[in-house]
């Protein structure tokens, strides 16, 4: 009788910057039991990956993991696949990394568990057609792909049942199909639906692959699924099933298929991710109509065969989709070419720059580039850790490229690839990144004694899931069965469809306002209110210049104000004092009336803050030097007139904010909140705490109102400066 040769891949990641007690849990939840169920039953061979963020975690946090793990490979039933180190999606980090982070993975592993891999996993299965390159540069034989990659190319059902190689300038690398069918049984169907489907694969004659691979915490992490695997046994169950299906199955590595199997023949494949990923990477609006069409097909009778020609969107539009994963990305490709600058430059300083290199890598990690059910875009923890590591790594580098202790660096140049210019003034107390061409705002503010970039905050936007609150169950609504997250809708709490707000500009740090004169907070915060000014994300022409060891930074911009209907031609000047040393610096407005009748404006300016620990009971907002308890919270929304003074202390973040005004102002304080998907269902994060000072003036023809405000960011305890980047280590 023939057998099906069943290939059975488990992929194991946590990001770097997520909590301690979810990598706890995950543990305990999915990858040990796994693995000691996995162990009694020795006629299961698995091929595994392990991320080496987790990996390294499991080390030094559960050694009987590492103990396991060698077992298992010693006894023939583990084979080791290796991946980039730090799971960075591979096609849009530069070549020189993607080399160096499936190395270092490789010898981690040959190291620490004693096993070659041959073959890799690739992050989130994003496909480009230049990877097979890098990939054989690196030592890999082979990758695994979902089997949509494959149809994209016009392959069928009845072509996938086997590997195929692909070449790129005639590097030769294998890539195997992942069966959707299986991904979506296993664990989530009755077993008995996998194992007649491997029967009936068993008929299609010799050497017939059935090839399953997807993530290890859908067997235990899960929504639900813990209670399905382990509780109810269905892991143990399937096991013992395909065990005692040997007579039809055979279950073999994936290195063991390019041994004894020959290839199908060759496969060129289209730029790809696996099909829910295509879709999340298309733009909101697009994600409805795509929805949509899915429906027609279906209502029209074409059954799924012909998904495949509905492909979705390519996974490097999350750069066009947000700016801050746009932000986060270009941050990391200016840090990397850096430190590969100065490795060409200076052989002598390539020793010094292998923490500044591995920090790079940490913050490659893919998790916040994207977003859908899973990626962290959405979590701010995440978030910052991406900052905090690409910090630490631009801090080493200076740190051996700048012998003076104070010094300024100053580019002008397309830092976000949009075809305009940005401003970064980079000094070793903090970087200032500025966006002439949208308002002249800052939109990335690096405060490097705490790694943190404290302008790491979420500009609200729709998504192509928000229709679907309305009509989501929340925790307390009963529900049967184990489904997977891709079916699942549920809400964490009532009332999300009234947070969903939309901003209709990037939120930063200096924004010129001019609003109508009886706006409130709450018109503002849940952006229904008038824009009277042509300021906000309009370019503003811009200068600067060093004095001494200081920067000033200058922009102008000739605009309008609709007041009483008229248009009126108004002038906003904004000059920045940069203190190099220090981390402080003045901002002096000028505003002119250059109309030829008097004007009454109401002028605010905008500052948005996000970093880690926002939400702390530690996080306290001063007022004219003091810290009322009322004002304590950052999730309240409030006004308060006549303030000189304001700030915030982030004790949990180890800094604080002191902001100075040279005239008395209304401020303005409120939480900005996100409203996104994770696996739990809906939720409402908050993203950032939003600060609005605002005066109204009367100017006369050709009159100008000064204002100067002063902003000191500092230390709360120098002494946990280094405990921060332990923190980030530790994370990782």
């Amino acid at each position: 009788m023939n057998k099906v040769q069943f290939l059975f891949g488990i992929h194991n990641h946590q990001p770097v910057g997520n909590f301690q007690s979810v990598f706890e849990e995950a543990f305990e939840k999915s990858y040990y039991p796994f693995l000691q169920l996995l162990g009694s039953y020795p006629k299961i061979r698995t091929s595994i990956h392990f991320s080496g963020i987790l990996l390294k975690w499991i080390e030094d946090n559960h050694p009987e993991g590492i103990d396991i793990l060698k077992k298992l490979v010693e006894s023939g039933q583990l084979e080791f696949m290796t991946g980039g180190f730090y799971e960075p999606i591979l096609p849009v980090i530069p070549d020189h990394d993607k080399e160096g982070q499936i190395r270092k993975l490789t010898r981690y592993i040959e190291k620490v568990i004693g096993d070659k891999p041959v073959g890799m996993w690739l992050a989130e299965r994003v496909w480009e057609p230049h990877l097979p390159r890098i990939m054989k540069r690196a030592g890999v034989k082979y990758t695994v792909l979902d089997d949509a990659h494959f149809r994209y190319s016009g392959l069928t059902d009845d072509q996938l049942h086997g590997y195929y190689l692909t070449e790129e300038q005639g590097d030769t690398i294998a890539l195997f199909p992942i069966s959707r069918k299986l991904r979506y049984t296993i664990p989530f169907r009755p077993i008995e639906e996998t194992i007649e489907h491997l029967r009936d694969l068993s008929t299609n004659g010799e050497n017939t692959l059935a090839i399953y691979a997807d993530d290890g915490e859908k067997f235990g992490v899960w929504p639900g699924t813990y209670r399905t695997c382990f509780t109810e046994k269905w892991l143990e169950k399937f096991f013992a099933a395909l065990s005692d299906s040997s007579d039809f199955i055979e279950m073999i590595h994936f290195r063991e298929a390019l041994a004894k199997i020959e290839p199908c023949g060759r496969v060129y494949l289209p730029t790809a991710s696996y099909t829910e990923m295509n879709e999340w990477a298309l733009p909101a609006a697009a994600i409805v109509k795509y929805e949509e069409f899915q429906e027609k097909l279906k209502r029209a009778g074409f059954d799924s065969s012909y998904n495949v020609f509905v492909r979705g969107g390519f996974w490097r539009n999350f750069l066009a989709k947000y700016d801050e994963t746009n932000n986060m990305h270009k941050k990391m490709l200016a840090v990397s070419h850096k430190i590969q600058r100065t490795k060409d430059e200076n052989e002598d300083l390539v020793p010094l720059l292998d923490d500044a290199e591995d920090y790079l890598w940490r913050g490659q990690c893919n998790c916040p580039y994207w977003h859908g059910v899973f990626g962290g875009l959405y979590l701010p923890h995440i978030r910052s850790a991406i900052y905090q590591n690409l910090i630490m790594a631009e801090k080493n580098v200076d740190a051996a490229t700048h012998s003076q202790e104070s010094w300024i660096d100053i580019r002008q140049t397309d830092f976000d690839r949009d075809g305009k210019d940005e401003l970064l003034v980079e000094s070793p107390s903090a970087n200032y990144y500025f966006m002439p061409a949208n308002g002249a705002s800052i939109f990335e503010l690096d405060y490097r004694a705490s790694n943190l970039n404290i302008v790491d905050t979420i500009t609200r936007r729709r998504e192509g899931y928000h229709d679907k609150i309305k009509s989501s169950r929340t925790d307390d609504e009963s529900h049967d069965g184990t489904v997977s997250i891709h079916d699942s809708f549920k809400s964490k709490e009532k009332g999300l469809d009234k947070l969903l707000s939309y901003d209709w500009y990037r939120r930063a740090c200096f924004i010129d306002h001019f609003f109508g004169q009886d706006i409130t907070p709450e018109q503002f915060a849940t952006a229904s209110y008038p824009e009277e000014g042509d300021f906000v994300d309009q370019p503003y022409d811009s200068s600067y210049e060093i004095v001494g060891s200081d920067v000033l930074v200058k922009f102008i911009r000739d605009g309008g104000v609709w007041v009483g209907g008229k248009h009126t031609k108004v002038r906003v000047e904004k000059e920045f004092v940069i203190v190099g040393s220090e981390t402080k610096f003045d901002v002096n407005y000028i505003l002119t009336n250059r109309d030829d009748s008097s004007i009454n404006l109401h002028f605010g300016v905008e500052l948005n803050f996000g970093f880690p620990n926002l939400t702390s009971p530690e996080v306290n907002y001063s007022i004219d030097g003091e810290v009322p308890a009322r004002y304590k919270h950052t999730n309240t929304t409030s006004s308060l007139d006549n303030i000189s003074e304001f700030g915030l202390l982030a004790s949990d973040d180890n800094f604080k904010i002191d902001i100075l005004l040279q005239k008395k102002a209304t401020l303005w304080r409120m939480p900005v909140y996100s409203v996104s998907l994770s696996e739990d269902g809906f939720e409402k994060v908050q993203q950032g705490i939003c600060l609005v000072t605002s005066w109204k003036l009367h100017l006369s023809p050709g009159e100008s109102w000064k204002l100067e405000l002063k902003i000191r960011i500092s230390e709360l305890d120098s002494t946990r400066a280094t405990q921060f980047t332990h923190v980030a280590l530790a994370r990782a």
